[in-house]
């Protein structure tokens, strides 16, 4: 099973005070989501959250990773969010702490900048081995290849280069990318890197790469697909 609702699962596990389960829609030979999903939101995507409480008259539905990430941030899980403010610029203009403008940052740049990237090299391995007869197959390998190397490939180049200057940068010298504490953002994040695992070059990009690897590797991740797994009754993979 693929599916970035994953990230979802972990932070689901991360919230505090908050009775969840959740429902599996299963793809369609497309790999489009089923019909069904519709009902729950007229997008028709996932992942989609829905909450229910005494003081709603009916189930409130979320959708977007980044926004009902934020929301359930905001309300369950506020650890993984960092401190706004820096110390006696409270509500000021430019008084925010680096390590809050950093989570703001990649909470949208994740889904929006990086995705955007991933999705476009998903597409040209997808033309790449589209199943066309074998005298089309230079002609979809060519424009495959031709959008690597004259757009994906130094983009990718940049952003692996900014997020290696970012982890170095890191606020009090942490591990992360917004200091020394896990957060949403990296939970956001955790996705379009390990998706995209074997394209970072371990060589070039040495923090990227260990920081990609402790994602991987961490508890919350881990228990996330196997959950997954449990639910759907299919081993979970991530790929892109």
């Amino acid at each position: 099973m693929e599916s970035r609702s994953q990230r979802i699962v972990w932070l689901l596990q991360e919230c505090k005070g908050l009775d969840w389960d959740v429902k599996v829609y299963k793809r369609q030979p497309n790999m489009l989501a089923p019909p069904t999903l519709k009902e729950i939101h007229p997008l028709g995507k996932s992942p989609v959250v829905s909450i229910e409480s005494a003081a709603l008259s009916k189930p409130m539905v979320l959708a977007e990773s980044g926004a009902l990430m934020e929301y359930l941030c905001d309300y369950f899980a506020q650890h993984l969010v960092p401190k706004r403010y820096q110390e006696g610029k409270e509500g000021q203009v430019g008084g925010e702490s680096e390590s809050w403008l950093r989570y703001r940052f990649y909470m949208h740049y994740a889904e929006g900048s990086l995705m955007t990237l991933m999705l476009i090299a998903l597409f040209m391995d997808q033309i790449k081995n589209a199943p066309v007869y074998f005298f089309l197959k230079p002609v979809t390998r060519g424009i495959a290849a031709n959008v690597e190397n004259l757009y994906l490939n130094d983009n990718f180049k940049t952003h692996f280069g900014f997020l290696e200057s970012q982890l170095a940068t890191s606020p009090d010298g942490g591990k992360y990318l917004c200091g020394k504490d896990l957060t949403a953002a990296d939970i956001l994040m955790s996705y379009p890197l390990i998706a995209r695992k074997s394209k970072i070059d371990a060589a070039l990009y040495p923090k990227l790469t260990a920081y990609r690897e402790m994602l991987e590797n961490h508890e919350g991740y881990v228990a996330s697909t196997k959950k997954i797994e449990e639910i759907s009754g299919e081993p979970f993979k991530i790929n892109l």
